[in-house]
């Protein structure tokens, strides 16, 4: 792959990180308050986004997430969503790996999505737990309205990666590592 390639490819990821960055943060956004914190969309776009990126998917579950955090009136939040959803998207995006046909299983697809949704469940429950936060057992008052959030997020994104235009990023990449090995073989 020629240097142009590559600079076009890495602008491509930058542009649909900076959309997909703005789309977790529309679906954050969306939500039903709760005493502690919110039920929201933005995990059924981080699973989506982890499918359509990869690993990359960390920037922009992180930053869409952290943003929706700031804006909502919740700065105490921003580091730990910084941590917890960016792994989320990092994470799903390691296990959503397709296959040599660049196709992605059902089991993969809801089993990436369960652990990245139990490292959410997790992640907030240590985090609210900590003494300056609100103390375990306030903590464990938002493992149920976490774990609706998360059941919500799944059900809603493992169909949605079934959408072929959420393919297309992947798959033409795909295509480049054959092409690339279709010119190995042949040199």
């Amino acid at each position: 792959m020629s240097s142009k390639d590559k600079n076009r490819n890495n602008l491509k990821k930058i542009a649909y990180a900076g959309v997909l960055a703005a789309l977790i943060f529309v679906g954050t956004e969306l939500h039903i308050p709760t005493a502690i914190g919110h039920i929201n969309l933005g995990d059924l776009m981080i699973l989506v986004t982890s499918y359509i990126m990869g690993p990359f998917a960390f920037v922009p579950a992180a930053i869409g997430s952290t943003l929706a955090d700031l804006l909502a009136g919740y700065p105490q939040y921003a580091v730990a969503t910084f941590l917890i959803k960016g792994v989320m998207g990092l994470i799903a995006g390691l296990l959503l790996k397709r296959n040599a046909q660049g196709k992605v299983s059902l089991g993969r697809k809801l089993s990436a999505s369960f652990i990245a949704e139990l490292i959410m469940i997790a992640g907030y429950f240590a985090f609210e737990s900590l003494p300056f936060m609100y103390g375990v057992e306030a903590a464990l008052g938002s493992v149920i309205p976490n774990g609706i959030q998360a059941s919500a997020a799944i059900v809603g994104a493992v169909p949605l990666m079934y959408v072929k235009l959420f393919d297309k990023y992947q798959l033409s990449q795909h295509s480049e590592v054959n092409k690339n090995k279709q010119k190995t073989v042949i040199s």
